[in-house]
């Protein structure tokens, strides 16, 4: 079906051309008018965070949803009957139903309003609403900041990481081919994939609640997978033309092979990231799916549009003396030869490239993950300089209040649980109880001793929860809920990378029909994912390079990221795996040598497979300059362990594995034999193909 997909597109390209602009134009008319606004869903169910905010949505609402902080700050003094007229303005704004305050600081010289909307900062228009309050908020001769959740929520304007990746991507093809064309289409295939994939997440957005960086982190990773995946169909087609054959057959040669590689790869990313459905958050499952999305147009562009490009462009992907006449090189002797080197000794290199692999990976054991908070901001932000404003004039803690919900019905007694908790060492303050119009509820605000970022404060929700849950209380507020995310994602990461990890193994085996293969991939690729948490544990916790990235100082790894970077990373490893493992298995049932066939598949792939790496790597290493902390972390994170893949794994680990277990590499015990289905994903040219020249 591959081969005459792609003969037929090779032959008549512009049906095929047109058919995907009239679907970009189709998809991206219907997201601008059926599509739905990205909307981040925190809810967190079966949490005590929650519990409390679904207690104060029934009975005190005025406590239960967004919030905003306004930091007035006059090195003379702050004028009070000027705040008292903001803040009067501030009162009149859409869904504004209170504003506390102000409350001056110690000096006089700053005075904090807390703003409280009657609707999540998921239902605000995070750039409209900060709008309307930075405009009611104005003091004339005072300097005014901007904290709390509606200002943390504005999403800073992406395109520039992007084009980063786009600039970057497009000198290493051209490097790599010697060809304007040639370095074109794979970027003409991967954005035409990614246009449809976008305009989808954004009418999948009109049924369910995508959230605000899940656009970016699926352009991150539908950018890269795309380029890599017509990279591989167009290799494929350069050594179908220097094997004489004519363009529509070479194009439909390369989509029968390379094309068929391309699929299974791109379904074993989509496994990873169904997988993420098991993360046990909304957030999570979204972001799944809308990856999901691009990554699945990329694959339908990469062997439908692709070869009908092809067929426009002939042989114009070759170089100049290429057409006249020269050979085409696209295998890599150097990888040949090292791979060559590595078979002959291959117990030594094995041990040293785990022993690299293990002390990379080390200092994951100590890994603190938490939500970033206001602190990692850049700091002419008007969120980081509130942030500052604050803890300077009213204490770090102020930052991160956890706010206490009561139900009186319970009998709880305000006064008396106030009077406990201010007796705890890690606390600050309490301030007086605030109680519901009905009388039925209360709510305590608790300052911490200390910021919301530091390693003190799960263990203060833990005690002041123990206080108060008895009491029929519970315990909110953003650092609580990001003591309930924390917790909910180092209990659940683990069924992830059980799932993600079962199912790629059972798709491998499948294919290959081998039980070391799968098993071999797992190890490899968990190996350089825990390289690549160690990594982002070096750079962003020790914050050995943190400023370097942008950030005011180390920071703890985000939470967020953690099984997204699993299985974004499992998945794209799988497709490295793929790629090589065709190869060395095309060899091997041609020759039966197993060592000789690990070289002939490295020598063939070792050029493609660098070129692709490194252009994953400059796609991700543009998203470091992304300022949002959780995409510059997974940018890190994904380029080193691509890095780290392409490397140690691919040049060092798999031939030296492969080499020791010789013939077992390809066992398969006779039950399985006989039930397993037989799978070509080597996609062996059809034989009318073979005899096709270009004088044909």
């Amino acid at each position: 079906m591959l081969y005459r997909l792609g003969g037929a597109a090779a032959r008549r390209p512009w049906r095929v051309i047109g058919a995907w602009l009239l679907a970009l134009a189709l998809f991206a008319g219907a997201a601008s008018t059926l599509g739905g606004a990205l909307h981040d869903d925190y809810d967190l169910e079966g949490t005590g965070s929650q519990a409390a905010t679904d207690l104060l949505r029934e009975r005190f609402p005025a406590m239960a949803e967004a919030d905003a902080r306004v930091v007035v700050h006059d090195e003379g003094g702050v004028d009070a009957a000027e705040v008292a007229r903001a803040s009067g303005r501030i009162a009149k704004l859409p869904h504004v139903v209170g504003v506390d305050g102000p409350v001056p600081s110690a000096d006089g010289r700053t005075a904090l309003l807390t703003v409280r909307y009657d609707v999540p900062v998921t239902d605000l228009k995070p750039a409209e609403d900060l709008d309307l309050l930075e405009k009611a908020a104005e003091v004339p001769g005072a300097r005014v900041e901007f904290g709390g959740q509606l200002p943390e929520n504005v999403t800073a304007p992406g395109g520039t990481s992007e084009a980063i990746g786009i600039v970057a991507a497009l000198v290493i093809l051209f490097l790599a081919f010697g060809s304007v064309a040639a370095a074109g289409l794979p970027l003409a295939v991967a954005l035409t994939g990614l246009g449809v994939g976008v305009a989808g997440i954004t009418l999948f957005a009109a049924v369910a609640d995508v959230g605000t960086t899940a656009p970016t982190l699926a352009v991150m990773i539908g950018l890269g997978v795309g380029i890599d995946y017509a990279l591989f169909v167009l290799t494929r087609f350069r050594e179908n033309l220097a094997e004489g054959l004519a363009v529509p057959e070479a194009a439909a040669g390369a989509n029968a092979t390379a094309g068929r590689s391309v699929l299974f790869a791109g379904a074993t990313v989509l496994v990873a990231l169904c997988g993420l459905v098991f993360a046990g958050l909304p957030v999570f499952v979204t972001m799944g799916f809308a990856a999901g999305m691009v990554v699945f147009a990329t694959m339908a562009s990469a062997v439908t549009l692709l070869p009908a490009l092809l067929g426009l462009a002939g042989r114009r992907v070759l170089r100049r003396r290429e057409r006249r006449g020269a050979p085409v090189v696209n295998d890599s002797r150097r990888a040949g030869a090292w791979a060559a080197l590595v078979v002959r000794r291959p117990l030594p290199w094995l041990l040293a490239a785990l022993t690299l692999l293990l002390a990379l990976a080390a200092p994951a054991l100590g890994m603190r993950s938490w939500p970033n908070d206001a602190s990692s901001e850049p700091e002419g932000s008007t969120v980081r300089q509130a942030y500052d404003l604050i803890a300077e004039a009213y204490g770090p803690g102020a930052n991160g209040p956890l706010l206490v919900a009561l139900d009186l019905t319970e009998k709880a007694d305000p006064v008396a649980v106030r009077r406990e908790l201010a007796a705890l060492a890690d606390v600050a303050s309490v301030g007086e109880p605030l109680v519901s119009p009905g009388r039925d509820a209360a709510v305590l605000t608790v300052i911490p001793a200390f910021g919301p970022q530091d390693e003190r404060v799960p263990g203060l929700v833990d005690a002041v929860r123990a206080r108060v849950v008895p009491l029929g209380g519970e315990v909110t507020g953003f650092t609580a809920a990001y003591r309930d995310l924390t917790e909910i994602v180092s209990d659940r990461i683990w069924l992830v990378i059980l799932v993600v990890t079962g199912t790629s193994c059972l798709l491998l085996l499948l294919v290959f029909r081998s039980v070391a293969v799968p098993l071999k991939a797992a190890a490899m690729n968990l190996l350089s994912i825990a390289a690549a948490y160690g990594a982002l544990v070096m750079i962003f916790q020790w914050g050995w390079g943190a400023e370097l990235l942008g950030l005011p100082h180390s920071v703890p790894v985000s939470s967020f990221i953690l099984p997204l970077m699993f299985a974004v990373l499992f998945g794209v490893s799988m497709d490295y795996e793929v790629f090589l493992l065709t190869r060395v298995r095309e060899d091997h049932e041609r020759t039966g040598d197993p060592h000789g066939s690990v070289v002939a598949g490295l020598s063939a792939t070792g050029r493609i497979i660098t070129s692709a790496a490194l252009i994953m790597i400059a796609v991700f290493v543009g998203f470091v300059f992304d300022p949002g902390v959780v995409i510059k972390q997974m940018g890190v994170g994904l380029a080193v362990a691509v890095a780290l893949d392409a490397t140690l794994v691919r040049l060092v680990l798999v031939p030296a594995a492969m080499a020791l277990l010789g013939r077992w590499n390809w066992w398969l015990p006779r039950p399985l034999d006989r039930i397993l289905p037989e799978v070509d994903v080597h996609g062996a040219r059809p034989p009318e193909a073979e005899e096709l020249t270009l004088a044909g």
